[in-house]
């Protein structure tokens, strides 16, 4: 006897389950099919074709009507289910209800819109279906049209690819650090940001919308929280989708995220059964087609009276987006135990990183060639141990067994016309001529073919051609790199940084050939610094690349608690200052007050929890952050010159308090002290400072280079000018000429003794358009960096930063 089933939603879980269902149990049912969409079953996979005009509508429909009425489906196509009422087994649609024996419930997803103010305006869609693909089409019509899409993920992607690929102008917008962060790390990412970009399209990321604008009734643009608005004629939203649960919540089912089914994928009911992006199964939701194809087929068994199971599998995702290979499969996160081998060949753009636990592979990223996923992806599935082939697992199967465990085997597996170094366009067996006719060291290779004398990404190679030309009368150059990440020195990538455009931590150690997935704690706090100076107003600080003190600006001392230094300009201060500190070191218990050899009170002993609110107080009696435990300027030491002192030549408190106001903020390789000392008396220590200013009857002589804590050293006269407003030129210029040239923690005097005083003296005092030129740089990154910390962290979306995670005093007590 024919059974009635019925099956909601029309969808590629429900499709395949069909499709199987008719392969094994033909005439067994009497099958009626509700699709709220006025259609059938077609591959949403395929959309982005349909969107970017590479295929039709018609060539991705996979049933269409003739399919339908071949196998007797009754197709209530464009009508909604209203209703399900379980005792009597009936489905109400709107126009009418049908009984079942058995009901499956293939509801999809729905996809999840930010309540942004403004999301209900005409013009913002979501991207799932085929209404919301023709919209985006329709868009492509209309000249010097705009779209701004809301999500870097998957869906996101294929729908700025597909808009550009029409003309349309589309701006991407992610609150993430970097594109598709569930399946790509950060290296992943910033190539494909890269190769998104070479295509016309804007992505913005750690960028957060605020508001939708709209005009009479039509979005007309998007707010992001930084005030920038990005205008659009049509504004996508692809931020994530939701399992469709209402239906079955109203019909009394089980349900949690999603619609819960056992392993035969049957609810809380036992004639109703439940696959797709709508279930819920073992507290996990499913998205990719994979998983939901496996389901279709125990469902149909399941409805065959046949013993079937649904396990989820271990699921790698190939994905392709805009012509981008990308490959993510396993578990890529950081995590102590893990170690990382990494490939990059930045001329060709090509990023590998396997994550190894112990001896097996646990996660894999790749970008560019994604050849050997499939093998990688066997390896982390079947949980294979890799010991035997760890040195050249990276190179893919190519490269197992046999005499190829050598290291070396994958180079000289390598052909001739290999290329090694892309800068330069040199070949492998020209390197090896070079060391045939007599190269002996990577100088001399580099001095003959110029292989790795460019950006010097592709020196580790070359080195390997040279070991497995020479053998054991290699010996590696001794020149010390930046870290163990990268062969380069902190100027070769200073260099490259600024040569090279690279504007984010992912660009310069993709583009920079890093040997780790994300950098270490000694080269993350350098590059960080770096791209601040070099890219003012582009580069965002990444606070957690600081120490320890910068994250919390504060100094940690070593009982945990931390010291708090107002800023005093010039060491002048006044009564309501003071009585401003003296009511924080009572209200916040402070264990001691202490004046500082920089002219300023320094509050020791504060607890972490408290910050917040003791900055607040400080900052509400007019004061800032004086930033002791900075890698910037942290005081100008003065004397009280010729407001008081009987010796003053100049004014030398107000020099210091005008040139502290204008310095503050900027953010250098390494702490810098100022003074200024009113005559040759020089009280305020001026000759022990990085930056010392003594003043004389006929102007100032300018000092540079001293220190007085570890190491002991005077300074060099630099020049001697005139007039105040000379000072503060050359005082900015010669800073911002130590920002952008010095080491990351080289201190002034070490970069002084590296470049010479004629060099300084050059740029700065000799050359007035340089001069100028670095003193205008040094203003314009002031706009961005003098902002007081303290009064940004006080606001409610940091305090939670700065909360203990528990308060274990109380939970001993109970």
């Amino acid at each position: 006897m024919t059974r009635n089933l019925i099956v909601i939603g029309a969808g590629m879980a429900s499709g395949r389950m069909l499709e199987h269902l008719f392969e094994t149990q033909p005439g067994e049912w009497n099958v009626t099919l509700f699709n709220a969409e006025p259609r059938g079953n077609y591959n949403r996979l395929m959309l982005s074709p349909v969107l970017s005009g590479d295929k039709t509508y018609a060539e991705i429909v996979t049933h269409d009507d003739d399919w339908y009425a071949a196998r007797s489906v009754t197709c209530r196509f464009g009508e909604k289910v209203q209703r399900i009422d379980r005792e009597r087994r009936v489905v109400i649609g709107e126009r009418g209800e049908l009984a079942y024996d058995r009901l499956v419930m293939a509801t999809g997803s729905n996809p999840f819109m930010i309540p942004l103010p403004g999301h209900d305006l005409h013009g913002v869609i979501p991207y799932r279906d085929l209404d919301d693909t023709e919209r985006m089409m329709g868009l492509a019509k209309k000249p010097g049209a705009k779209a701004v899409v809301i999500g870097g993920g998957l869906l996101g992607l294929e729908a700025a690819a597909g808009m550009a690929a029409r003309g349309v102008d589309v701006t991407v917008i992610h609150v993430m650090g970097h594109l598709m962060e569930r399946q790509l790390d950060e290296a992943a990412g910033y190539l494909l940001k890269k190769a998104l970009e070479a295509k016309g399209i804007t992505v913005l990321t750690s960028a957060n919308s605020s508001e939708i604008i709209g005009t009479d009734g039509h979005v007309s643009g998007l707010r992001l929280d930084d005030g920038r608005v990005i205008a659009c004629d049509l504004l996508v939203m692809a931020v994530g989708i939701r399992p469709n649960v209402a239906l079955a919540k109203e019909a009394g089912l089980a349900v949690g995220r999603g619609i819960h089914v056992d392993d035969a994928m049957i609810t809380s009911d036992p004639n109703i059964l439940a696959i797709g992006e709508c279930v819920e199964h073992q507290g996990a939701v499913f998205g990719l087609v994979a998983p939901l194809y496996d389901q279709a087929k125990v469902a149909a068994d399941t409805l065959g009276d046949t013993p079937a199971s649904f396990a989820p599998k271990e699921v790698a995702t190939k994905l392709k987006v805009t012509g981008c290979d990308l490959f993510s499969a396993g578990d890529f996160a950081d995590a102590d135990g893990r170690e990382d081998i990494i490939f990059r060949d930045p001329a060709r753009g090509i990023y590998k990183r396997l994550v190894l636990e112990g001896q097996r592979l646990i996660g894999a990223v790749m970008y560019g060639d994604t050849g050997d996923g499939a093998w990688f992806h066997g390896l982390i599935k079947d949980r294979t141990d890799i010991s035997d082939m760890r040195d050249t697992l990276i190179f893919g199967p190519a490269f197992q067994g046999g005499a190829q465990a050598d290291p070396l085997a994958a180079v000289a597996a390598l052909p001739a016309d290999a290329e090694i170094c892309g800068c330069n366009g040199i070949c492998k067996s020209r390197i090896v001529d070079a060391i045939q006719g007599g190269a002996r060291t990577l100088t001399d290779v580099r001095a003959q073919t110029k292989a790795s004398a460019s950006c010097g990404t592709c020196t580790g190679l070359v080195e390997q051609v040279m070991a497995m030309t020479l053998g054991d009368s290699f010996e590696i150059e001794t020149v010390k790199p930046m870290c163990s990440c990268t062969s380069l020195t902190h100027m070769d990538v200073r260099r490259l940084i600024k040569s090279r455009e690279l504007k984010s931590m992912a660009a310069v150690m993709q583009e920079c050939g890093w040997k780790t997935s994300c950098g270490c704690a000694s080269c993350r706090p350098a590059l960080n610094y770096y791209l601040l100076c070099d890219w003012p107003g582009e580069y965002r600080d990444d606070d957690q690349s600081r120490f320890v003190n910068e994250r919390m600006h504060s100094n940690i001392q070593k009982d945990g608690t931390y010291s708090v230094v107002p800023r005093m300009w010039g060491g002048i201060t006044t009564a309501d200052e003071l009585r401003a500190i003296a009511d924080a070191a009572d209200k916040y218990q402070v264990q001691t007050v202490k004046v500082t050899g920089g002219q300023r009170i320094d509050l020791l002993g504060v607890k972490k929890q408290d910050l917040p609110d003791i900055w607040a107080d400080l900052n509400a009696a007019g004061m800032v952050s004086g930033q002791a435990y900075a890698k910037g300027l942290r005081t100008v030491k003065t004397c009280v010159g010729t407001d008081h002192c009987r010796f003053g030549t100049q004014d030398s408190t107000g020099l210091g308090i005008r040139l502290e106001k204008a310095l503050w903020g900027a953010w250098t390789p390494a702490k810098v002290k100022m003074a200024v000392s009113g005559c040759p008396r020089n009280c305020a220590e001026s000759t022990c400072k990085d930056v010392g200013v003594i003043c004389v009857d006929s102007g100032y002589i300018l000092h540079i280079g001293g220190a007085a804590g570890l190491h002991i050293q005077g300074t060099v006269i630099m020049c001697t000018v005139k007039t105040e407003d000379e000072v503060m030129e050359y005082c900015a210029a010669v800073i911002q000429l130590y920002r952008e040239e010095a080491a990351y923690l080289e201190r002034m005097y070490k970069w002084l003794d590296n470049v010479g005083l004629d060099h300084i003296v050059e740029r700065v005092v000799t050359d007035g358009d340089s001069r100028k030129a670095l003193a205008e740089r040094f203003h314009f990154a002031q706009q961005f960096m003098q902002q007081d910390p303290w009064a940004e962290r006080t606001k409610a979306s940091y305090r939670e930063l700065y909360s203990p995670l528990a308060d274990l005093t109380m939970e001993a007590a109970e």
